[in-house]
């Protein structure tokens, strides 16, 4: 007698596979996520037509391959310099960031020279229109629809033939031949190999829209990331105006830049110098405040830090940050309590910084520990500083990368003294060094 088939099962975040059902998934550790799929595929393949013939690696035409400018300078730095035609690429960001406006601004200023189908599955029509109105964005060339299955937005790729396609958003499509409700892994999986496939095969660049869960990740089977070219995280404070793009995975360029936008009534504008943004205008110094320069991906940035120390009558001193990381700030604490003798542990401690930047670079220790030691002081400290280092927990001053490139960047703006780790590279004319071992130097 025949045996009979045996019945695999497959994990829907990973694609794992296994002989007998398990609750937690062996690969990515995942529970509740190994469903049945049917009976294991033979162990033999039959041969199939090839699409193309191979050819020699040096014979492969380049040309179709290049970035295409998108004209969004600050999209085109993430992208490592603009589209690619056939490239897929995944946009995320929380709720109301700036997702559709940012593509419909993109969708608007490549369709000036070719044509760009934009399909929303999550907005009428109507809707879209008076956003793009508000925004400037009615192109000629720039094509609208209004679907939500995968079928109907091929017959719209057949009859307009974009150059660019955008679809906002991959959880709102659906494929009627297969089961499961629109957002779910299998829907998710489905419509995003078949537009995958769509973008290879007609050279179309893809852009898809990705909706995140409570703690920030993509929300479908983490297979999504792997499939696609290109995933960019588009980050913001909803009370603040900056927004900044950053490329998770790029296999066209780049993954250490960043795109930095303003996020306005009349659209999204780049800011290719956003440095203004994290200072605060102010005649006179301000005991609390030190400013530092940070570098997110390439680019360094000016920020500022403020900490304000106060006493408190309550038996437990409230702690509260905003754009630093808790742990962080409470390590400085008792390296300053511990190694520069500031009694700061019994009192009231608010650390933030200006913006709505969020600094988690170890290279913004120094100047949080001196504004936390210039608000306990009640000293401000003196015009036309900055502070860089990492702070141990010995209270050493460590060094850290890209020291010139920072002061490069704050000598430009007008500040004249900078506190720095010993042996750092070359001093920058224009300002001047100082060199600190640990803490205790740095304060005195």
């Amino acid at each position: 007698m025949a045996k009979a088939a045996k019945t695999t099962y497959r994990c829907t975040e990973c694609g794992w596979t296994t002989l007998k059902w398990v609750g937690r998934c062996g690969e990515c550790q995942a529970w509740g996520t190994v469903d049945e799929v049917g009976a294991a595929a033979p162990g033999g393949i039959a041969p199939a037509k090839v699409s193309s013939p191979a050819r020699p690696i040096a014979e492969i035409d380049v040309e179709a391959a290049h970035a295409v400018p998108s004209g969004l300078d600050e999209l085109d730095r993430v992208l490592g310099g603009g589209v690619v035609p056939g490239g897929v690429l995944l946009l995320a960001g929380e709720p109301g960031v700036g997702k559709s406006t940012l593509l419909l601004e993109v969708a608007a200023l490549c369709a000036d020279s070719a044509p760009v189908l934009y399909v929303t599955g999550e907005e009428s029509a109507g809707q879209v229109r008076l956003r793009a109105e508000r925004l400037g964005a009615l192109a000629p060339k720039l094509y609208l629809a209004a679907e939500t299955s995968i079928a109907s937005l091929v017959s719209h790729v057949d009859e307009v033939a974009p150059k660019l396609l955008i679809v906002d958003s991959v959880q709102t499509m659906s494929a009627p031949e297969v089961s499961g409700v629109p957002g779910g892994v299998t829907q998710v999986r489905e419509v995003a190999g078949a537009l995958i496939r769509l973008a290879k095969e007609r050279g179309i660049a893809t852009v898809l829209v990705g909706h995140v869960t409570k703690d920030g990740s993509i929300a479908g089977p983490r297979m999504l990331e792997h499939l696609v070219d290109v995933v960019l995280q588009f980050e913001g404070d909803r009370h603040s105006r900056l927004r900044m793009l950053r490329a998770v995975k790029n296999r066209y360029g780049p993954t250490d830049e960043i795109g930095c936008f303003e996020l306005t009534d009349s659209g999204i504008i780049g800011l290719p110098d956003p440095s203004g943004l994290f200072l605060t205008r102010r005649n006179e110094p301000v005991p609390g405040t030190c400013v530092t320069v940070t570098v997110e991906g390439r680019r360094p940035l000016i920020a500022e830090v403020q900490a304000l120390v106060a006493p408190t009558a309550l038996p437990q001193p409230r702690r509260a940050t905003s754009g630093l990381d808790n742990a962080r700030v409470a390590m400085l604490m008792a390296v300053l309590e511990r190694r520069a003798n500031l009694r700061i542990g019994a009192s009231d401690v608010y650390a933030s910084t200006v913006g709505g930047v969020r600094l988690h670079e170890p290279s913004v220790d120094l100047a949080l520990a001196l504004a936390l030691a210039s608000s306990n002081a009640d000293l401000a400290l003196p015009r036309g500083l900055v502070a860089i280092g990492e702070v141990g927990l010995a209270g050493d001053v460590r060094a850290v990368s890209g020291v010139q490139r920072r002061l490069s960047e704050a000598q430009r703006l007008g500040f004249t003294t900078a506190i720095v780790p010993e042996y750092s590279e070359e001093p920058v004319e224009g300002i001047e060094t100082i060199g600190v071992a640990d803490l205790g130097e740095a304060l005195r």
